[in-house]
């Protein structure tokens, strides 16, 4: 078996983002029966046998966790249980974590100082093999592990590593919030649609296009994306007149601030959870 293509992984939590790496893994003809699924919730476990074809579990154990890679995929404020209740399994397993907020140094603690780690950021478009995730590795992950992490995480989007951890922070803010930023320009766009006379259904169909299309003109153009913006800015143009007003309104410097205020509740977190 080569482990690089076709790792035993176990997913300790069947949520939404567990789902959608197990989805875009199956996508991508991974052998499923490769995948256990650890959850205390039975009622899911015929539905993910079902539809994505894993192995189901409801408690840890030696045999559901030999595997080369660890998925902690449950909610932040529960990992610290879990991590404790997993300790006594763990030889060489790289532990992925996919739980927003929890830091390294803290998730290591709970492990009795284990350091295969690594920590991801990835965000909601996942759910349909869209996303981006921002990823950290403590040195002691090697760089087949980094190979494999690669391979599991690519299955729902893009991957980004990084060199700091405090960096997750700034991911965080962009992408990991990012969506909500940009479904609320989606609503605005809307709005100013039905404001100029357009029934609402016209004026969304309209703004996702638009938001859809020119993401994917800027992802497959070498060209900056800023001259993408003059070439669509015509002087004395409407669309000028329109960038005007953004600017006057400062556009920058609000999204500049937003970001900023979302890092810093992301920091904020991190010391709230790494404190339990």
């Amino acid at each position: 078996m080569n482990t690089l293509a076709s790792p035993r992984i176990a997913f300790i939590g069947g949520g939404n983002m567990a789902q959608a790496l197990m989805t875009g893994l199956q996508q991508r003809a991974f052998p499923m029966q490769q995948i256990t699924v650890i959850d205390p919730d039975t009622g899911k476990h015929a539905q993910l046998q079902s539809a994505l074809g894993v192995r189901t579990s409801q408690a840890l154990s030696a045999e559901v966790l030999d595997a080369e890679i660890i998925v902690l995929a449950v909610k932040p404020q529960q990992l610290k249980l879990v991590a404790e209740s997993l300790a006594p399994y763990l030889q060489s397993q790289l532990i992925i974590s996919v739980a927003a907020g929890i830091r390294t140094s803290d998730l290591s603690r709970w492990l009795n100082d284990y350091k295969t780690l690594i920590r991801t950021m990835p965000n909601t478009p996942a759910q349909i093999q869209a996303g981006v995730t921002g990823v950290f590795a403590l040195p002691g992950v090697s760089e087949v592990q980094r190979q494999l992490t690669d391979h599991v995480l690519q299955a729902v989007g893009d991957v980004v590593w990084l060199t700091e951890e405090t960096q997750l922070d700034a991911v965080t803010a962009i992408s990991g919030s990012g969506p909500a930023y940009v479904f609320l320009l989606i609503e605005a766009l809307t709005d100013a649609g039905v404001a100029l006379g357009l029934d609402k259904s016209q004026a969304l169909q309209l703004s996702i296009a638009t938001f859809k299309g020119a993401s994917l003109l800027a992802a497959a153009s070498s060209t900056p994306v800023a001259t993408l913006r003059e070439q669509v800015t015509s002087k004395g143009g409407t669309t000028e007149q329109g960038l005007l007003s953004l600017n006057q309104h400062h556009i920058h410097a609000i999204m500049q601030h937003a970001a900023q205020q979302a890092a810093n509740r992301a920091k904020t977190l991190g010391d709230e959870l790494g404190g339990q």
